[in-house]
């Protein structure tokens, strides 16, 4: 059984795998380009054969919300 680690770190940053196994290189860049569109930075991984994405998003800001009395 291949496993893959749940993080990886590229360039200094953190980066979180998305759980799935990509058999082809274009079914790969396809996922990531969603997750580009929804703002996140996207590392393609090649392994035993099998393509990994690992994504993260930088927060940009933090809402609190108060709760009601």
């Amino acid at each position: 059984m291949i496993t893959m680690e749940l993080s990886r770190r590229f360039g200094g940053k953190r980066f979180i795998g998305d759980g799935h196994t990509y058999t082809t290189e274009a079914e790969a860049q396809e996922k990531a380009q969603v997750y580009r569109e929804k703002g996140f930075q996207v590392e393609l991984v090649a392994q035993d054969g099998r393509l990994y994405l690992f994504t993260r998003r930088e927060i940009k800001e933090i809402v609190v919300e108060e709760k009601p009395s």
